[in-house]
């Protein structure tokens, strides 16, 4: 296990290709991609994200979705993390969790952890974080990690409302 860092409750470690059944289990939950509009069919599509999509990030920018663990037990319970959106030249938040973890601050958690490492071990200076207009959760989770409402907009065909972190690092 690759890891990353960690938090007080949680571990947050690089995804490998032998996790393509988390990625799956992750998202056979239709609520847990309700709001992300993609859902994983099969093991091999899941496989095919992790090789094409998650595990390069790494290795371009230091940076991607990591694979999150509760700390006391191991259990994965999802991902969260940083990823460049080439086509908005931009770093974007991101985070999915298995519905049973859900309302017990561990998005907030990872997400705040990601900003923070994002700022001061990889120098960025603008992390933007998204959520559909109906994912009240989600925009509870940017709102409590102090990330700055800029606006809704229209993102990847959904109306979205945008937020972002701005370093206190940049002058």
């Amino acid at each position: 296990m690759t890891l990353v860092f960690e938090t007080q409750r949680l571990l947050f470690r690089l995804f490998r290709m032998e996790d393509a059944a988390l990625i799956y289990t992750l998202n056979l939950d239709p609520e847990v991609t309700r709001f992300t509009h993609d859902p994983i069919e099969d093991i091999e599509q899941a496989a095919t994200v992790l090789e094409k999509t998650i595990l390069p990030q790494y290795a371009l920018y230091n940076h991607g979705r990591w694979a999150v663990h509760i700390k006391a037990t191991g259990e994965f319970i999802g991902w969260c993390g940083l990823k460049y959106r080439a086509e908005l030249n931009e770093i974007d938040l991101g985070y999915r969790f298995m519905k049973q973890y859900w309302g017990k601050g561990y998005a907030t958690e990872a997400a705040d952890a990601c900003i923070r490492y994002g700022f001061e071990k990889l120098n960025l200076s603008r992390i933007v974080g998204r959520a559909e207009l109906g994912n009240t959760g989600s925009i509870r989770v940017l709102e409590k990690c102090c990330m700055t409402y800029i606006g809704n907009e229209e993102v990847d065909g959904y109306p979205v409302r945008t937020y972002e972190a701005i370093s206190p690092f940049v002058r």
